[in-house]
């Protein structure tokens, strides 16, 4: 009974997640022109300042549509190497020691419900990715392209990391309660500091979860920027063409 609440629990937050991910028209809603930059996808001159920053917004965009959705399907970060979140080193004697006991499983809900957790935050990065689009200067359109293959992407986390903490983090805590991992961790906890000498271990799991759910989110963003700088089919509007064919 406990296994099948923690499965229909997953496939909730599961399917939340995907109900909330973000489309490209979504992402660039509200994001016009700004001071020395045009709106997204306008008409203008090829080969100048102005179709290159039209083109780097519809980079970001495209890059953080492709990133989010990935990440936020079931599975997105559970299923992708690359990302999945894995135990904290800081506890990982931990859970050698509940697998000993015989709590293989419950270490491996405590995995899993971490990744789920992620997977339902992360549709949050639209909105603050466009906000960071729609404040970008033409000082860095021009640092971007003249960037190395992450160079928007680090963009985006100087602009974006902190305020994708703060949403990100209650998000976070709220899955990992009902998904039972804040019940496993404590229960592993509890038999590791029964153990003689083994001592007390801390951990801010949410925090934890967080900052990892923001790693592999940016981590995601640069793949799909490189994909975008360096392969010929990532470009799939005219103006990544005309702007990153060069």
């Amino acid at each position: 009974m406990k296994r099948r609440l923690v499965m229909v629990l997953g496939a909730l937050v599961a399917c939340t997640a995907a109900a909330q991910m973000p489309k490209l028209d979504d992402i660039m809603k509200g994001v016009g022109s700004v001071p020395g930059l045009p709106a997204a996808g306008s008409s203008v001159g090829a080969g100048d300042e102005k179709t290159d920053a039209a083109g780097i917004k519809e980079a970001l965009a495209v890059g953080t549509e492709r990133a989010v959705n990935g990440l936020a399907k079931v599975n997105g970060y559970f299923g992708n190497e690359a990302v999945k979140i894995l135990m904290p080193s800081s506890i990982r004697k931990v859970a050698d020691v509940a697998r000993m006991a015989g709590y293989q499983k419950q270490v491996d809900e405590f995995i899993l419900s971490m990744n789920r957790a992620a997977e339902a935050a992360v549709p949050l990065a639209a909105s603050y990715f466009g906000d960071a689009i729609r404040d970008m200067t033409l000082e860095d359109v021009r640092g971007i392209l003249a960037g190395g293959d992450t160079a928007a992407t680090d963009f985006f986390k100087r602009k974006t990391h902190d305020r994708l903490y703060t949403a990100f983090k209650p998000v976070v805590s709220k899955k990992i309660d009902e998904v039972g991992t804040t019940r496993a961790y404590k229960d592993m906890m509890g038999r590791y500091e029964s153990v003689p000498m083994m001592g007390k271990q801390s951990l801010d799991l949410d925090d934890y979860v967080t900052e990892k759910s923001l790693d592999g989110l940016f981590y995601m963003v640069g793949q799909e920027e490189k994909k975008i700088r360096t392969n010929p089919a990532a470009r799939t509007t005219d103006l990544l063409k005309s702007v990153f064919g060069k």
